[in-house]
């Protein structure tokens, strides 16, 4: 039996798809291929990365994996939209609130929250997915603006990655939709 067609009566859908719809983009193995130490990881720090998996311009957020080598304050931070975290590997937690968010722990973040990321001292690798709608305003203590990212910032920094690696500027146009 073929596992693309388990019997007669699965018939996919017959009528073309929208003519101006973009494509799908899927990931095969994220898992397994996308947690990997590469070149395709985005250094923002010299111990903090992200690897973008989705970079949607036309709907104003963005899918990736953080990575932080580092314990202590990774950002301070509010939310112009909602944020769903997994964590994949270690151990975060926020200085505002009572729980931490463990390897296989999902985390759905309010829009206006303000919150300060901290990552404990006995972790030496962090990665969480993270699907951040809108954007972050970095603060101070006190809330004043010190910093801005987006979905638009993300493509930047992603954009000027894979030029200085050799893949090319454009090499950030196959994530965005």
């Amino acid at each position: 039996m073929n596992p693309r067609k388990p019997d007669e009566n699965a018939i996919p859908y017959q009528l073309p798809q929208p003519q101006d719809m973009t494509a799908d983009l899927v990931h095969l193995g994220v898992l397994d291929t996308y947690l990997k130490d590469d070149d395709l990881w985005v250094p923002t720090t010299s111990t903090v990365s992200f690897k973008p998996l989705l970079l949607n311009a036309s709907q104003g957020y963005y899918v990736n994996l953080l990575r932080v080598r580092q314990s202590g304050v990774l950002s301070r931070h509010r939310h112009t939209g909602p944020v769903h975290a997994l964590v994949l590997k270690g151990r975060w937690y926020y200085l505002e609130h009572e729980w931490i968010a463990e390897q296989g722990s999902y985390a759905h973040e309010p829009a206006g929250e303000t919150h300060t990321l901290y990552v404990p001292e006995d972790v030496t690798e962090m990665i969480t997915w993270f699907h951040v709608t809108g954007g972050y305003t970095y603060v101070d203590p006190e809330g004043v603006a010190v910093g801005y990212e987006d979905v638009f910032t993300k493509i930047d920094a992603a954009r000027k990655h894979y030029e200085s690696i050799g893949l090319g500027a454009d090499y950030v146009k196959r994530l965005i939709r």
